[in-house]
């Protein structure tokens, strides 16, 4: 009979987009592959391939009530289920989740996706959260890091054992899906583009800032926005604001896409000056595949993708003129320059960050757990 192995995170969307072709490799390798998310459009598409059950998590919120319905919910879910292992990725399955399959003796593995705004205030909301992590994973068989940033925190912290730690290159990337392909441009206007949820925290702000100091000397350029807007989170860009810079000229917003490499590969530099606690983001090693130049900064799981000044340029976090200093660079380039940082890029992904990578650790650390 089949190892049952369970992938959970907090949102189907997630699962869909990062975690599909493990599944499918886990599936090929004899697992048979249990999928639990909350419910949302792309949940049918993972019912079209596996088994695929519902669970409400509150993903933005802290009311402990609301984070024991969730506790509830994983063990009622999980007795029924009765998995050999459990593959946890986002914060409240790598900590709920975890602490119920340790209830009822059931491996897992997590991965630490990233931290977002969690440890940067150190406030009350963080103790508690070191707390939740510290005796969660205690409890794991396995803790997946996506950079060395937060491996080497977690360690110094003693939230974790190093023993049973290891560190992943991201999520990885399909790199015979995210391949360079040819666009003839119809235009001579050279396109930034950046893509990601629309938070103030990935430093939407000051990419508007930067292209204003930009469209001060130079024409033909345009500042292009992709992704969830109005998103619920305390660091949402809210619609209004949006189409302020929109009618003022600063931007074009190209709204969400199911084929991001599609507008990838319209443009000519990707761009994301985040500070948000970055895994590492998947966008960039999708970019840098492609063999599109980058800009990012020098903060936590961005600038494992970059080598500066090699296959693009990293900037200072929080600065719209240092950005718009490299954004300044890229333009002063010539377009064979620009190709050439790009095809760099694509080595480093093809050498460092494919998928396959990150599946076969995940492989073998499920053999070994079993």
């Amino acid at each position: 009979m089949s190892k049952k192995v369970l992938i959970c995170s907090n949102t189907s969307w997630s699962i869909y987009n990062f975690r599909f072709n493990l599944a499918k490799s886990l599936r090929k390798n004899g697992y048979k592959v249990i999928l639990v998310a909350p419910y949302d459009e792309y949940s049918e598409r993972l019912k079209q391939e596996f088994e695929y059950y519902n669970i409400c998590i509150d993903n933005k919120g802290t009311n402990p009530i609301e984070d024991i319905k969730t506790i509830i919910r994983f063990y009622i879910l999980y007795k029924n289920i009765k998995p050999d292992i459990v593959l946890n990725f986002t914060i409240k399955p790598n900590i709920y989740g975890t602490i119920v399959c340790s209830l009822l003796k059931i491996k897992t593995a997590n991965n630490i996706t990233g931290l977002g705004t969690l440890f940067m205030k150190q406030n009350f909301i963080t103790i508690i959260a070191k707390y939740l992590y510290k005796y969660s994973q205690s409890k794991a068989d396995k803790v997946f890091f996506q950079n060395k940033d937060d491996f080497e925190l977690f360690i110094g912290e003693k939230l974790v054992k190093r023993n049973k730690s290891d560190i992943l290159p991201g999520s990885g990337v399909d790199i015979n899906k995210f391949k360079p392909e040819i666009y003839k441009k119809e235009d001579n206007i050279f396109k930034f583009l950046l893509i990601s949820r629309m938070l103030w925290d990935k430093g939407i702000g000051e990419y508007v800032e930067a292209g204003k100091i930009i469209m001060k000397k130079y024409k033909n350029i345009e500042f292009q926005l992709l992704g969830f807007l109005d998103v619920d989170n305390r660091s949402a860009i809210r619609r209004e604001q949006m189409q302020k810079w929109i009618d003022r000229g600063y931007v074009k917003y190209l709204g969400i896409s199911d084929n991001v490499k599609e507008e990838i590969k319209k443009a000519d530099c990707i761009v994301l000056p985040s500070f948000y606690g970055e895994g590492t983001p998947r966008i960039l090693l999708e970019a840098a595949s492609m063999a599109k130049p980058i800009i990012t900064t020098n903060s936590v799981g961005c600038k494992d993708v970059v080598d500066d000044k090699v296959n693009g340029y990293l900037c200072n976090i929080k600065d719209s003129d240092d950005l718009a200093k490299k954004m300044k660079m890229m333009l002063k380039m010539s377009k064979k320059e620009q190709d050439i940082m790009g095809q760099k890029g694509r080595e480093k992904i093809i050498r460092e960050f494919d998928e396959k990578i990150v599946i076969n650790k995940y492989l073998d650390s499920i053999i070994k757990i079993l």
